[in-house]
């Protein structure tokens, strides 16, 4: 595994953690995260040692702790730019700052296949075969 270079790569959820609190609503928020999902997976198609899938899942979870984290601190940041999210939770037993960190890690396995997927993907077209475990 090259720990470096998922950390580097995460860092760039971190940005998408922050830009999803002020500045990409929740329309456009899933073509930024293809956008960063593509480019994550060609560099670890580029740099990966090998394991393309088990790069892009753990980069997944690395993401879904920063996101998870920075919704979670600037919790009411994150509800006055998404009042959608307050109204589908009006109802709910559980505070959406508590969902939060409960579903947060669920997300971030999700991400992590499909990032995963996206490297698989961009290695087949690229011509890197995945190496054996």
């Amino acid at each position: 595994m090259n720990w470096k270079l998922l950390f580097s790569l995460s860092l760039l959820g971190l940005v998408m953690a922050v830009a999803t609190l002020y500045w990409i609503g929740p329309r456009i928020e899933p073509l930024f995260w293809l956008i960063d999902f593509v480019f994550c997976a060609w560099m670890i198609v580029r740099r990966a040692p090998g394991r393309l899938f088990l790069h892009g899942f753990v980069l997944g979870l690395l993401n879904c702790v920063w996101v998870t984290a920075a919704h979670y601190i600037w919790y009411d940041t994150y509800m006055a730019n998404h009042p959608q999210m307050a109204d589908m939770m009006k109802n709910s037993p559980i505070d959406l700052r508590t969902m939060q960190l409960i579903v947060g890690p669920f997300i971030g396995a999700i991400s992590g296949v499909v990032i995963g997927l996206i490297t698989l993907l961009v290695g087949a077209i690229a011509g890197k075969k995945p190496a054996a475990a």
